[in-house]
């Protein structure tokens, strides 16, 4: 696997490639990976000639400091599982290689950037979609990998494509899940041991409203699933939303695509989940 910390030394290795019709998928990460990450790896690679991985956590989407301090810093181990991976190319870039001092950015990414993740996390869309646009234009992908776990993000992300007419195919990969239901995160080696079995209410009460969905319930399943949540210990809800999942406004029996989409603190770790509930979806 080559490994890049600069963007000029990335540019000039992917133009060689790009010289000789090779494609090129990337798969944008904050490290900390997990076999979630290595599945997007392998959805690259099964329909591009090399693969590219980034490994920079943004300063700039993170609203809380703290949040920032203590997120997951694992380089070795994550270059380890990028070479389990067959990933081709590393991207770890430091913070000055990305961002110029007192740089500015703002995008007008519609009302989405305000709803649910965006509520709880002011400005965290502006800093992904300031980072998202510069790695892609550094990379400069055929196709660009996602996972399903952060739909808002991907939402925002297309929607920041579109605007600005970028030449990428977004692709949107499922969430991989551990054996016991609970979403692979980063975030999960946070978790306690009894942190770890209460944070499983969040894919029960997701599996618990996609097996009783019915468009003429919305609002009790609704009220179930907050039942269901706030009666478990050390959890605390942000949010559960039955959304349509084009415009994440709630949803209701005309809505076409319909997508659950969960936050809360379990301990003192917040966690995100999701499950599409119409097959229209």
């Amino acid at each position: 696997m080559n490994i890049f910390t600069t963007k000029h030394s990335l540019g000039q290795f992917l133009q060689e490639i790009r010289d000789t019709n090779k494609t090129i998928g990337f798969v944008p990460t904050m490290g900390a990976l997990h076999e979630g990450h290595l599945s997007l790896i392998e959805q690259a690679r099964q329909t591009n000639d090399e693969v590219v991985c980034s490994i920079f956590v943004n300063p700039s989407q993170f609203n809380d400091p703290k949040d920032l301090e203590k997120y997951p810093r694992t380089i070795e181990a994550d270059i380890k599982m990028l070479e389990k991976g067959n990933c081709d190319i590393l991207f770890n870039p430091p913070v000055s290689e990305i961002y110029d001092a007192n740089e500015k950015w703002h995008l007008n990414i519609g009302e989405a950037e305000h709803l649910l993740e965006g509520k709880f996390r002011p400005g965290h869309y502006q800093g992904v979609t300031q980072v998202v646009y510069k790695l892609f234009n550094i990379v400069k992908p055929d196709k660009a990998f996602f996972g399903q776990k952060d739909y808002q993000q991907f939402m925002i992300i297309s929607h920041m494509v579109k605007q600005l007419n970028m030449p990428v195919k977004l692709v949107m990969c499922p969430i991989l899940r551990e054996a016991d239901g609970l979403a692979m995160s980063s975030r999960n080696i946070h978790l306690t041991a009894d942190d770890r079995q209460h944070a499983l209410i969040l894919s029960k009460t997701l599996n618990w409203v996609k097996a009783n969905f019915s468009r003429d319930n919305l609002a009790g399943l609704k009220q179930e699933a907050d039942r269901m949540i706030s009666s478990e210990p050390g959890v605390e809800s942000d949010y559960f939303e039955i959304a349509d999942a084009d415009t994440l406004h709630p949803a209701t029996g005309h809505t076409k695509s319909i997508i659950a989409l969960v936050a809360a603190k379990v301990g003192k770790t917040r966690l995100i989940d999701n499950v599409f509930l119409s097959p229209e979806s």
